[in-house]
């Protein structure tokens, strides 16, 4: 895979993002398989650090204008060109526009094909290295860039992962896997969603865990036993479907039993000045802390530091929610028992009494008697310690996984 004339382009939602770091991940595991990666985000990083992941990355980055109206003439002069050279197709390229804006009235559906042509004119028309197009997240990375492989003629795929696939319209959705050669999704839970939406179509969907660098963890402490105070970890955005108000009201009742314990949550979001009120609210400041967004190492650390890794996953209004997130896997790996709700795919890495606990989402008081089951017994620790370790190992080693992708990758390359 090291010929250059045998590109892969990853068009990217933004480059590169703490939350992400399993893209980044698998771009870096593509590189050491040989694939030679060309990178698209549509937004620059939020964040001023980024993970050690990020800086081995070789591939060239090329950020496309990420505002419809602030960069409006960036956006338009290409397309104007690329209008006039491929007239036919970039007239196919709006009739599909219109079609899918009648069906959710969005003008994103016009950025998107102006961030397309962008992409297409400047970067992909006439350049015979790239070769396949991928899209990471289902909605507007892969509308971008099912619109330029419209555009281009070249093929495209795409990777779908969880706010993206239940957030979107279905026919939107089945529209894009309808003109993919295929999709990759990261749960089974996913896979079996986008197959009962694609009922009748050809395209190939495959189950490919994230996974992480199992090299990357190596406990140095043993969790088998815990004492008081406790100390109990969570990493999550402040976001709706990680169900953090149930969470504190389940620690609430933790403290009004008397229990000692601290509780440490990683994530900043959309709903800190929310969730710190309701600390403030529950009378918790004393026991529990918000750190913000951290780096890898210092999540390592709190993991070291820890009884118990839990996280109070919901389905959100909107329909949003989570596959399998990654910590719950770092969890197993850092041999943290872990505790999660039956949501989604969680029970595909937290399986049940075996290699974690799985709870209902937005019950506290089932939380908290679960919580201090965990802590108190002995046995099950021991039991869910084990056979989290050895169900990471099995199926999340990502450099495994990577290898399945590239597997389908290269028929396209």
């Amino acid at each position: 895979m090291s010929n250059t004339s045998n590109t892969l382009a990853y068009i990217l939602k933004g480059y590169p993002r703490i939350s992400e770091t399993f893209i980044s991940n698998e771009i870096l595991l593509l590189e050491k398989l040989g694939f030679h990666m060309h990178l698209f985000p549509m937004r620059h990083p939020r964040e001023s650090f980024c993970h050690d992941s990020v800086k081995q990355i070789r591939a060239q980055v090329d950020y496309l204008p990420t505002e419809l109206l602030l960069e409006f003439p960036r956006l338009l002069l290409p397309n104007i060109f690329l209008a006039a050279k491929r007239p036919k197709v970039f007239l196919q390229g709006l009739r599909l526009a219109n079609v899918r804006f009648r069906r959710t009235g969005k003008l994103a559906t016009l950025k998107h094909l102006l961030q397309a042509g962008f992409l297409c004119n400047n970067h992909l028309l006439g350049n015979t290295h790239i070769s396949h197009l991928h899209g990471h997240f289902a909605h507007s990375p892969t509308s971008v860039t099912m619109f330029a492989a419209l555009l281009s003629g070249k093929t495209f795929s795409f990777t779908a992962h969880a706010k993206d696939i239940y957030t979107s319209n279905p026919e939107q959705l089945r529209e894009k896997i309808k003109l993919a050669e295929f999709v990759a999704t990261c749960t089974d839970y996913n896979r079996r969603y986008l197959e009962d939406i694609a009922q009748g179509l050809n395209t190939p969907i495959h189950c490919i865990y994230h996974g992480i660098d199992l090299k990357l963890f190596s406990p140095k402490t043993n969790h088998s036993e815990s004492s008081t105070p406790y100390k109990l970890l969570t990493v999550a955005r402040m976001t709706e479907k990680k169900g953090l108000p149930t969470l504190y009201h389940a620690l609430k009742i933790l403290r009004d039993k008397g229990i000692k314990f601290t509780h440490t949550l990683i994530g900043d979001g959309d709903d800190r000045e929310k969730i710190l009120q309701l600390i403030k609210d529950l009378e918790l400041e004393t026991c529990c802390h918000c750190l913000g967004t951290q780096t890898h190492n210092e999540v390592l650390k709190q993991f070291e530091q820890s009884d118990l890794f839990v996280l109070a996953c919901e389905i959100a209004a909107n329909g949003d929610r989570d596959g399998i997130p990654n910590v719950l896997v770092e969890s197993l790996a850092m041999e943290v028992p872990a505790l999660s709700t039956t949501v989604s795919a969680i029970p595909e890495i937290l399986l049940d009494g075996k290699s974690g606990v799985t709870i209902a989402p937005g019950d506290a008081t089932t939380m908290a008697a679960t919580i201090e089951t965990i802590l108190n017994d002995t046995n099950l620790r021991k039991t869910i310690i084990q056979g989290g370790k050895e169900h990471t190992s099995k199926n999340f080693d990502n450099r495994t996984l990577v290898a399945q992708l590239g597997d389908i990758f290269a028929d396209y390359l």
